[in-house]
């Protein structure tokens, strides 16, 4: 049975801001103890705003709720996305029970590595180059696409969304001179146009080679994705902002997508983030987790569909300085490994 659960709220600095308002990501490490003395820890992610509320909501009402249940990840879930949802069913409740679902998966790996329990389908996946570079110049965004392209990846990816459809243009077509034309490029809008905007961008855009446009649209706006995907000729990915199981049910039902992005933390932890990883498998459609990548590359050696793993440059947890060695993922060439450790593998920095 569960004893307690114990939270640290842990601020870093980014040594590549995301932005004037983004300079640190903030993670909440919650330990689960149970009654016969062993602890399981996971962590709460946020990178902006937050995260005094989600340790707030941990401390005193997932905390409370939490003490006495058997440590049964599905069951422990379940109960708590009822007992918060006057909170809300997504948004500081998933991303609070997230930690609590973390730290219990944790306890039940045991000795075992995470994607050995979940059941490994590959040794490796690929890793792909990722930032937050709106806000770069032209000349910090080539520069940053050519070091992804020395490192070796075989994908990068960049944001657009700027006031001027032409800048977008310039910076998409310097970047893919730079990676040549044997690189996937993907591209992230992060929710900044509406349909009429998007279909001019794509259309735009369209002639280097886009592997998908990322979030194009509002998040919750299934109806506008569904019909920009029937009008464009990219691949849409989208998903890093839904948080419940049903909304990434209504994505693939109304074929609003072609690949899905659940957060692992956003959407509650291991055990929701399996269920859509079901729910996509149904519909034939691949996941690729977002972000958190050394724990999102451990799901992504079992999930059904191969992925790719996205790594946002000197934004990882090992790259925030917020882990300690040994670390749970190993990234050589351009691929990443299990490093083996037992549980979720990680080992968070004093």
């Amino acid at each position: 049975m569960i004893k307690d659960l114990r939270t640290t709220l842990r601020s870093a600095p980014l040594r590549r801001p995301w932005g004037a308002d983004v300079p640190y990501n903030h993670v909440i490490v919650c330990e689960v103890e149970l009654e016969d003395g062993r602890t399981g820890t996971g962590f709460s992610w946020t990178p902006q705003i937050g995260a005094h509320a989600v340790q707030a909501l941990l401390d005193h009402d997932v905390r409370e709720a939490l003490t006495g249940l058997p440590a049964h990840p599905e069951l422990v879930w379940d109960r708590l996305a009822v007992h918060l949802s006057e909170a809300g069913r997504g948004g500081l409740a998933t991303v609070a029970m997230a930690g609590v679902d973390l730290a219990l998966w944790d306890l039940r790996c045991g000795a075992s590595p995470l994607a050995e329990v979940l059941g490994p389908r590959r040794e490796s996946v690929p890793v792909y180059g990722s930032g937050v570079n709106l806000h770069y110049s032209l000349q910090e965004l080539v520069e940053q696409a050519g070091r992804w392209k020395a490192a070796g990846h075989p994908a990068v990816k960049i944001k657009v969304g700027r006031p001027d459809l032409a800048e977008d243009v310039e910076r998409v077509a310097a970047v893919r001179e730079v990676i040549g034309p044997d690189t996937i490029l993907m591209i992230d809008a992060n929710q900044r146009w509406d349909l009429h905007r998007a279909r001019r961008a794509i259309a735009a855009l369209e002639p280097y080679g886009l592997h998908w446009i990322e979030e194009p649209l509002p998040a919750d706006d299934v109806a506008a994705y569904a019909e920009l995907r029937r009008s464009i000729g990219v691949p849409v990915a989208a998903g890093e902002n839904v948080y419940t199981v049903h909304g990434f049910r209504d994505l693939l039902v109304a074929g609003a997508c072609d690949v899905l992005q659940p957060n692992v933390v956003r959407v509650g932890g291991i055990t929701p983030f399996l269920r859509v990883a079901e729910l996509a498998r149904a519909f034939d459609v691949p996941v690729y987790p977002h972000l958190l990548t050394e724990l999102s590359g451990q799901l992504a050696l079992a999930l059904h569909h191969p992925a790719m793993v996205e790594l946002v440059e000197d934004a990882s947890l090992t790259d925030l300085g917020l882990l300690a060695e040994p670390y749970p993922v190993r990234i050589g060439g351009a691929e990443l490994r299990s490093a083996g450790n037992p549980g979720l593998g990680l080992t968070w920095a004093r």
